[in-house]
């Protein structure tokens, strides 16, 4: 099961990534543009996901996925660390978060970043 320090590994792992506390929580931006925290003692985090996606996620698997009240007029979604089915997972879930912060600079240099495992043929 992933925990915050993967979650933290991972985000820096990707380009021009750097990690900020704000509200008293871990957050990681791409280019100063916020594309995760880790709220809630640690235990889950919040990422981008665009709204259509995001209610899909939720109605689909809500055991993994829900929207905190505060952050139901945005973009974002939330994911128990717990209910990830392994690291990979959480790969996938920071990559398509990061290339939705990242600008057209990076997202053209690392192309291949936020795409799922085994895409790309």
């Amino acid at each position: 099961m992933p925990d915050a320090e993967d979650v933290r590994r991972i985000a820096l792992s990707l380009p021009d990534t750097t990690e900020k506390i704000a509200w008293n929580m871990p957050t990681f931006r791409v280019a100063g543009k916020m594309f995760v925290t880790v709220p809630e003692e640690e235990t889950s985090i919040a990422v981008r996901c665009p709204k259509e996606e995001r209610d899909e996620l939720v109605l689909a698997e809500p055991e993994k996925f829900w929207i905190a009240d505060h952050e139901a007029g945005f973009a974002w979604v939330r994911a128990r660390l717990a209910a990830l089915d392994s690291e990979e997972e959480l790969r996938d879930i920071l990559a398509d978060s990061w290339r939705q912060a990242a600008p057209p600079r990076l997202l053209d240099a690392y192309p291949e970043l936020g795409l799922p495992s085994g895409s790309g043929d």
